[in-house]
């Protein structure tokens, strides 16, 4: 083995002892030594994407279809500002990614240099933790630490920004970091004493919820089958933020359904009259609580959670199990066995959650008129899929809700969103990050009109690496959400919430290599969903559903979680200032 290797050559050797098998970027000046290092190496592959967010955006598709980190490589400047979204995104959504970008030389930096940008600063807020790497001696170990940070405790971004000179500089190399550093050790278990209190608490419950998130998904699939196994014991109704579908399955006849500004009234009302709710892997966000000082107002609160700084930020808790959901799922379980526990005769509490139910709060108008309601589009697209198991990414809007209400996962990492930051343009590349990972999968994107084009772009990155990705867009030519708050708030005065020129989608797929399928009727719905699938390469369809259609339930910001909106509601008045900045 050589004695000594540049910065650019420790680094793709770095990432391979990393098990890194992908990296998704974009080539510029200031890490053209990287690329060359990466040239002809067989052990990594390169994904060249069309715009560094789409780097980042597909890292996490890669990351939450496979458990595995992602990784994105992008130039100095706006190379970096191009991924900052991706990077918040992962971060408020807890995805395990290790971004590592070009830096002006070293003697540069704050000389207002060609493409610099002060990257450290400007992701400090979004990133679990960044480096300016200054000396190649120490980058071996940097890149150990990183994956360390980015995977353990509550995963998320870890940016390295590295300066050209480093990349290109020599020093010893010994095939292993000559450092090691061991600063981060999350707590993963919970106090024995702490585990006992909570068994004895869920016990004694006669009306639990056990309220869970992305940190159940996070934490790997045995966290899944131990959340099933606690459910089983204690008899406890499930509900999922939007982030932790598919870690319990929907089709399970205590699954409540999501819960929060889109949820079920069932999931919601259970919240609100529930004398337990435990918290798994969530962080109590509003878009879940509603007001909070009317949500789950008698109820004692459990809160399973990795990360110390989510325990008592938003809602003040009963009990706080400090450490990683599977491990603390575990440690329930066998309290409750060893105390000899048996559930609760929990019946007159599945009576009441039954009778929520009958609301049928997802009911939606039907069309005669050949229309499509994207309701329907959607439990259409699912019944013709699910034997296939797919993969699904969601663009931003109505339609990721409709598709978190009328497409059912039973099982994790199958449901890739973006959650805590909603941030359009998220799901073709991760759609594209997915496949990469999951190349026998069918991965589908479902797409509204508006979001579809704020990455649209990376179609030629589909095309380019033979990726099959689906993207199924509900065409109702509004920003539909923008134009439904505006019905609903602002008196129905729809400003620029239109979707003017928007392109021939069918066009647009085949001037990219891509097939191109139009569903204009009700008729043709399940012929073009059986189109899209048959197909082996990638396709758009394009189906045109009811243009003003609303998405409900829907809690009003600021509103109780019980004071929801169901079809067939009317809306009195609007909303008041106060309530209007909190949309």
């Amino acid at each position: 083995m050589k004695s000594e290797r540049s910065g650019a050559e420790i680094l793709v050797e770095s990432l391979v002892a990393k098990g890194v098998e992908f990296v998704f970027g974009y080539p510029g000046g200031a890490v053209l030594p990287i690329y060359d290092a990466l040239f002809g190496d067989e052990r990594i592959r390169h994904i060249l994407v069309r715009h560094e967010a789409g780097a980042a955006h597909a890292a996490e598709g890669y990351a939450r279809a496979t458990g595995k980190p992602g990784v994105v490589l992008v130039t100095s400047g706006p190379g970096a500002t191009n991924a900052v979204t991706g990077i918040a995104d992962a971060f408020l959504d807890s995805i395990p990614m290790v971004v590592i970008t070009g830096q002006v030389p070293t003697a540069l930096i704050g000389s207002d240099a060609f493409q610099e940008a002060d990257t450290v600063g400007i992701t400090r807020h979004c990133t679990k933790h960044n480096y300016l790497v200054k000396d190649p001696s120490q980058l071996a170990a940097i890149i150990d630490e990183a994956f360390r940070i980015a995977t353990e405790g509550r995963p998320g971004p870890v940016v390295i920004d590295i300066p050209k000179d480093v990349q290109i500089a020599s020093t010893r190399w010994t095939g292993q970091p000559e450092q090691t550093r061991n600063r981060y050790a999350p707590q993963v278990e919970a106090p024995a004493d702490a585990i006992a209190e909570a068994v004895a608490m869920l016990a004694a419950a006669r009306a639990p919820v056990l309220y869970t998130g992305g940190g159940v998904i996070n934490s790997g699939p045995e966290a899944a089958r131990l959340l099933q196994e606690l459910q089983a014991l204690t008899g406890a109704p499930v509900t999922s933020t939007l982030m932790g579908l598919g870690a319990f399955p929907a089709a399970h006849k205590d699954w409540l359904g999501m819960l929060g500004m889109h949820g079920t009234y069932e999931a919601n009302m259970a919240m609100n009259r529930a004398d337990l709710v435990v918290c798994v892997g969530a962080r109590f966000d509003d878009r879940v609580t509603g007001r909070l000082d009317a949500f789950s107002p008698d109820s004692r609160k459990i809160h399973i959670d990795i990360d110390r700084a989510s325990i008592n930020k938003t809602v003040r808790v009963d009990l706080p199990l400090v450490g990683d959901c599977g491990k603390v799922l575990r440690q329930l379980i066998n309290g409750w066995l060893d105390a000899g526990h048996t559930a609760q005769d929990l019946t007159e509490w599945h009576a009441r959650i039954d009778g929520w139910r009958a609301r049928n709060s997802l009911a939606y108008p039907k069309r005669t008129n050949g229309e499509i309601m994207p309701q329907l589009a959607i439990e259409r697209l699912y019944e013709l899929t699910r034997d296939r198991e797919p993969i699904i990414s969601t663009e931003v809007g109505q339609h990721q809700m409709w598709a978190a209400q009328h497409f059912h996962f039973d099982r994790p990492n199958k449901w890739l969103t973006s959650g805590g930051l909603g941030t359009m343009g998220y799901g073709l590349p991760a759609a594209i990050g997915a496949q990469v990972g999951c190349p026998d999968a069918l991965v589908i994107d479902i797409a509204g009109d508006a979001s579809i084009q704020m990455n649209i772009q990376e179609l030629g990155t589909a095309t380019q690496f033979r990726l099959p990705v689906k993207i199924f867009i509900l065409n109702n030519e509004w920003m539909g959400m923008v134009r439904q708050w505006q019905e609903l708030t602002y008196e129905s005065r729809y400003s620029s919430s239109y979707s003017d020129a928007l392109p021939d989608f069918v066009k647009l797929a085949e001037a990219y290599g891509w097939k191109g399928i139009q569903i204009d009727t009700l008729d043709q719905l399940d012929d073009g969903i059986r189109a899209m699938i048959d197909h082996p390469g990638p396709v758009i369809v394009d189906c045109r559903v009811t243009k003003e259609a609303n998405c409900f339930p829907m809690i009003p910001s600021g509103a109780a979680h019980t004071d929801m909106i169901l079809y067939g509601d009317e809306v009195a008045g609007t909303m008041d200032d106060e309530a209007k900045a909190l949309v």
